[in-house]
């Protein structure tokens, strides 16, 4: 059974940094592209980013283009997204998920079964 864990959250003021970790058990992410996204309170999910299976593609949602980073280290089973100059509308439920693509400028999920997604963690840009 595929478990994905999350994590890395918090507060942090508007222009700050965070670096959210997603690690996988009981499988393996080196035959997966795995994606990032975000879910802020009476809106719908947005997918952040996603990475090919070696990390070699990354795709972004524009809104978070030139300040998260997507990266994986296949022999630690993790995949990062390294958040710089947050923003209070980054605030949301952050969530890896396996399996994603960029298409028409956006990053989706190819699968919506909790069984392929994190519980997610709670990122909060507030002064």
């Amino acid at each position: 059974q595929l478990q994905l864990a999350e994590s890395g959250g918090g507060l942090v003021q508007p222009g700050g940094s965070l670096r959210l970790s997603c690690v996988a058990s009981a499988f393996t992410l080196d035959v997966y592209d795995i994606g990032w996204f975000r879910q802020a309170p009476g809106k719908e999910r947005e997918g952040v980013s996603c990475s090919s299976v070696t990390g070699g593609i990354t795709n972004y949602a524009d809104s978070v283009k030139g300040r998260f980073t997507i990266s994986r280290d296949n022999a630690k089973n993790t995949v990062y997204l390294q958040m710089n100059n947050l923003k209070p509308e980054d605030t949301g439920v952050y969530y890896c998920a396996v399996e994603c693509l960029y298409r028409g400028g956006t990053v989706v999920a190819r699968r919506e079964s909790p069984h392929f997604w994190g519980q997610g963690t709670q990122v909060t840009v507030s002064s």
